[in-house]
């Protein structure tokens, strides 16, 4: 991977103001809670997240478990300082999973439960970053990714969207890296789609408009579109989410 579109150094800076409103995080975050399905306290999960940002998901995570243990792994350098900072009970590392993994790439983790959250979506190679990010898990590992599917638009080109998935496309990933996968759908209609449709009717226009401090219309935009997803049915929808174990020792 190379150039602008995957400096995520440069995009968080740009787009992290808005990235920490935006209805989709946080519509991902609500379905991954279902999905991840972790009972009592969590003392004895080990929650490892793939490409883990400036600490969103590790921030709940942590402060709903506090007793587990968590770690994250970032390509951006910028995301492991944000999150560093904001959750101190978490550990992050940056690391380029598609490069091979050497003995001093491994900690002393064996992940129960693992997240690969809007990353495939970036990558040339995806395979290669699900293989070796299993050297971070343990067998039997509850795996749960998210990619988006339906069409690309402006501003998920400008962030270096190679491709979008739909179940199908996103089961058999899963399974040629080692998965087992128990559940495939697309979740999101009719609210989700509708979002995605106006992002593509904004075009470049969006861009600026997200880049630095969200404007008024942005924030009401947000508010509003958070409040809806509410009401997002578990099919026909342009989020596609998989759950899986990891099945090769």
């Amino acid at each position: 991977m190379g150039g602008r579109a995957d400096n995520w150094d440069q995009h968080w800076q740009q787009f992290g103001a808005v990235a920490e409103l935006g209805p989709t995080p946080k519509y991902r975050r609500r379905l991954i809670w279902k999905l991840l399905g972790i009972d009592g306290q969590g003392e004895s999960v080990r929650m490892l997240e793939i490409g883990s940002g400036t600490g969103e998901f590790a921030a709940q995570f942590c402060a709903r478990y506090p007793q587990s243990k968590f770690l994250g792994l970032e390509l951006s350098q910028i995301g492991v300082e944000i999150a560093t900072r904001r959750v101190s009970l978490a550990e992050f590392r940056q690391r380029d999973l598609l490069a091979p993994v050497g003995t001093m790439d491994i900690v002393d983790f064996r992940a129960t439960h693992a997240l690969c959250s809007e990353v495939l979506e970036h990558l040339e190679e995806p395979l290669k970053l699900l293989r070796n990010a299993t050297a971070y898990m343990q067998p039997g590992c509850k795996l749960i990714a998210t990619v988006p599917g339906g069409p690309m638009n402006a501003f998920y080109r400008h962030i270096g969207h190679r491709r979008h998935y739909n179940p199908d496309e996103l089961k058999q990933l899963l399974e040629r890296a080692g998965f087992q996968v128990e559940r495939g759908y697309a979740a999101g209609f009719p609210f989700f789609n509708l979002f995605r449709i106006f992002l593509t009717l904004r075009g470049e226009k969006l861009i600026n408009s997200v880049t630095g401090p969200p404007s008024a219309p942005v924030r009401f935009a947000m508010v509003l579109f958070d409040f809806l997803f509410r009401f997002n049915l578990m099919r026909w929808g342009w989020q596609t989410v998989a759950i899986a174990r990891w099945t090769v020792d």
